[in-house]
């Protein structure tokens, strides 16, 4: 409740900022529906070779929350299949919420896209992922990262 809560403040405080058109370049309605691995994690089968998939605010990766009770599911479905580039470990922690945009999925009309931030071991500096869990779209490994081989 105290997380919604925020959030409505948010996105009322940041609302003039808000333009009335989406900035995101890879939004994609028909998408493929996410599939889910016995290890609750996401099939994912494709290599994005665009360096600004998920790490640009513009390029987030779109993990469609609306047909789940928990939007963080996704998120960490995403972030579970995911390993370093040479299938090192991950672990991930959110940064925080940013980055306004207008989105048609919420009552507000506005939604705010999640930034996580990754390690493994041996890693020079954490990355951090932009994720978006009100718009669709392909998913992919962002490059400089591999599959988690379980």
């Amino acid at each position: 409740m105290k997380k919604t809560f925020l959030f409505l403040a948010l996105v009322l405080l940041s609302g003039s900022c808000v333009s009335t058109k989406s900035t995101l370049k890879n939004v994609d309605d028909n998408a493929p529906n996410l599939v889910v691995t016995k290890d609750n994690t996401f099939v994912i089968t494709k290599y994005s070779d665009d360096k600004k998939y998920g790490y640009d605010e513009d390029y987030p990766i779109n993990i469609f929350y609306r047909n789940t009770l928990n939007d963080k599911i996704n998120q960490e479905r995403f972030l579970n299949a995911l390993a370093g580039p040479k299938g090192e470990k991950i672990t991930y922690s959110k940064l925080e919420s940013c980055c306004p945009f207008p989105t048609k999925r919420t009552d507000l009309g506005a939604g705010l896209l999640d930034v996580y931030e990754l390690k493994w071991e041996g890693q020079k500096k954490p990355i951090k992922l932009y994720l978006n869990i009100f718009e669709k779209g392909v998913l992919m490994v962002p490059v400089g990262l591999s599959l988690n081989k379980k």
